[in-house]
């Protein structure tokens, strides 16, 4: 068996230097072949450099990919790997010892299976501020969290892992594209392109299970530890939504819906008077509806003007 680790990067060099010096203590079983494919989706930083120094520790290459946003780097991946399995993760995240072989024993065990997904923990750069810990359960995924318990349980489209630990057998992801429509991209904070992948792959039948013991935990740096930040990954949330919804024949203002006007004009207002007087467990939810209102009404606004 050999196995394709993806990672997509994009200008953070920094935190890809973090992630291949991990990947240095993998295990690797005998008689598994692997390849590091880390897919630069336009760099203008130091990453060739940091790829080229750990090529001599690990079996890592560089692919350029020039279309700017995740879904092209993935596609590039795709395209690129000559693995059975690719296994996905990102530039800011720390691999268990084990990672790896954690999904060759699993896809050992189920070899009819073709999703597989595995853990991932916060690691936090210094200690997060007290709003963040009190409403930490309420905003996990945002930060890419995800744990679904000890013991391997079945995938389903409702239960499916995140897109920083995740794999595919390979024959079975080349089926399924990713949507460049979807997808981080810049300052674009929109994702749910691995979402809809697999969502499409339970729906034709194929199967996926969860790996415990494939570990990994996701580097939380102290700039996404604001207030902003959240803001910013629940209003990319509300474009996908806006994206994804049945156009209808609602009364509109000035081209927006004007429900979702009415809607996001008084999310802001109650998300502004509970910051002052409530406590971040109240107000951590009303920052999360009047940012995805916000960016539900931004997407029905470029749907308008692309119609």
């Amino acid at each position: 068996m050999k196995i394709s680790v993806a990672v997509c990067t994009w200008n953070r060099a920094h935190l890809l230097d973090m992630t291949l010096t991990a990947m240095r203590r993998l295990r690797i079983p005998t008689g598994t072949g692997w390849e590091i494919l880390v897919i630069n989706n336009n760099c203008t930083d130091n990453t060739e450099e940091v790829v080229r120094s750990h090529a001599g520790a690990l079996p890592v290459r560089a692919v350029f990919e020039p279309s700017p946003g995740l879904s092209h780097a993935r596609n590039r991946a795709v395209t690129s790997a000559s693995g059975d399995y690719l296994l996905w993760t990102d530039d800011d995240v720390l691999v268990d010892t084990d990672w790896v072989a954690a999904y060759v024993a699993a896809i050992e065990r189920s070899p009819d299976t073709a999703i597989f997904g595995g853990p991932i923990a916060p690691l936090f750069e210094g200690t997060p501020p007290r709003w963040l810990k009190s409403s930490w359960r309420k905003v996990a995924n945002a930060y890419a969290v995800c744990d679904l318990g000890p013991r391997p349980v079945p995938l389903t489209s409702d239960s499916l892992p995140y897109g920083a630990n995740y794999a595919v057998r390979l024959s079975a992801q080349k089926r399924y594209p990713y949507d460049p429509a979807l997808g981080r991209k810049g300052g674009n904070m929109m994702g749910y392109e691995e979402v809809m992948v697999m969502r499409a792959m339970f729906r034709d039948g194929l199967t996926g299970i969860w790996v415990p013991g494939a570990k990994v935990s996701h580097f939380i740096p102290r700039a996404r530890q604001e207030v902003s930040y959240l803001k910013r990954y629940f209003h990319g949330e509300g474009l996908y939504l806006a994206g994804s919804g049945a156009k209808s024949d609602f009364p509109t203002l000035f081209g927006y819906p004007r429900w979702l006007v009415r809607r996001t004009i008084q999310d802001r207002l109650v998300y502004q008077v509970n910051r002052l007087f409530r406590t971040s467990d109240v107000w951590i939810d009303d920052l999360k509806e009047a940012s995805k209102s916000w960016g539900m009404l931004q997407g029905c606004g470029r749907r308008g003007r692309a119609a």
